[in-house]
């Protein structure tokens, strides 16, 4: 594989064979109002196990650009944390406070259920263990099923407590310590994972700075865990020793970074680097040590894959607990090796899937 980032192509196809996927599926329903796409980049490990997540896009080509770079780092989520499984994503296009609809998941499910298990798909941003279980009526292949299902039940928490030991193992590296008490954190979004990553970092004594797109929740989680609660683009300019994106993609980029004061970036949101081939190298650059978003937020994948292969939530807790290591090893890789942990990380998932690829190479 070789490690793209911006794109040079806008045309489908183009964005498809830059980013190297497999397949992607475009999904339309008239009645139920569905539009989704799902990607699968690669699948030389297992089949593609990706949450499915429901946004109101501003455009087609916002979602299609959004489900190619998600659905690439699950493959690199998998390939580096020793999984055996591929990389997908799914989107549906559409505001989920007003369209989402037992009929609309339904749907879904059946498009998934046409792929034949060459895609899994889970909860993501704005979908639920309930949604999960409208899917799982037109679909076997469907995990993150609440525990009276059988399934593995919501995998925020194990998502949260992932992010918290690659944050730790990055505090190590910069302060030569992992201890976060007294550190002063700025957690930005605080939805499930968000939540959960902040019952760790106040149980330990950090000192929280919060911020969210929903006032509300920004209100009650700063009042509930004695934060100080700033606006949405306030955030990158607080005076704190870490930052923590735990909402959408790319709030690393070229507006943002010359405003970050923090020495730590470690988050559980997705895509995180804007362009990780211009804004990796400017973090070592400021000396910020970057803990690589597709590693430390691995947990809920672990927690899915568990339920995939019949293992307990203790053994998918205990696997994310290595995540502390897994960013150790990429952070002193990535200084060997002189370059970015991103790169470093991409690398290792790389060459996993490589040599695995041709131990599958025959029948």
């Amino acid at each position: 594989m070789v490690e793209i980032q911006a794109l040079t192509d806008t045309s489908v196809f183009g964005q498809i064979a830059e980013y190297q996927h497999e397949q992607v599926v475009f999904c339309h329903d008239h009645d139920t109002g569905l539009r989704a796409i799902i990607g699968i980049h690669n699948t030389v490990l297992g089949p593609a196990l990706g949450g499915t997540r429901m946004w109101h896009y501003a455009s087609d080509a916002e979602a299609l650009n959004d489900v190619l770079r998600l659905s690439r780092g699950m493959t690199y989520k998998a390939a580096i944390s020793g999984l055996n499984l591929g990389g997908g994503k799914a989107v549906i296009i559409g505001d989920a406070k007003t369209m989402k609809t037992e009929a609309l998941l339904r749907k879904f499910g059946r498009f998934v259920q046409n792929l034949n298990g060459k895609y899994i798909t889970a909860e993501d941003v704005n979908m639920t263990t309930k949604d999960m279980e409208y899917i799982r009526m037109e679909t076997k292949h469907v995990a993150g099923l609440p525990e009276s299902m059988g399934g593995s039940g919501d995998p925020s928490p194990v998502t949260a407590f992932g992010t918290y030991m690659g944050m730790k193992a990055a505090a190590k590296k910069a302060f030569g310590s992992d201890s976060l008490q007294g550190k002063r954190i700025a957690v930005q979004g605080v939805g499930h994972v968000g939540t959960y990553l902040l019952e760790h970092l106040t149980k330990e004594g950090a000192k929280i700075v919060l911020t969210d797109f929903y006032e509300d929740r920004k209100l009650e989680m700063a009042a509930r865990f004695n934060a100080q609660a700033v606006g949405l683009d306030e955030i990158y300019d607080q005076d704190v020793d870490i930052y923590s994106p735990c909402a959408l993609g790319a709030t690393i980029n070229d507006d943002t970074i010359t405003r970050l004061k923090c020495r730590v970036i470690a988050g559980c949101a997705n895509n995180q680097l804007q362009n990780e081939n211009v804004h990796g190298p400017a973090l070592v650059e400021r000396g910020i040590v970057y803990a690589p978003d597709f590693l430390i937020n691995a947990g809920g994948l672990i927690n899915v894959y568990s339920e995939v292969v019949g293992g307990s939530r203790q053994s998918a807790l205990t696997q994310t607990e290595k995540i502390y290591d897994f960013t150790t090893e990429v952070l002193e890789r990535a200084e060997k090796e002189e370059t970015h942990p991103q790169k470093a990380a991409i690398r290792q998932a790389e060459q996993r899937i490589a040599a695995l690829g041709k131990v599958k190479s025959t029948y």
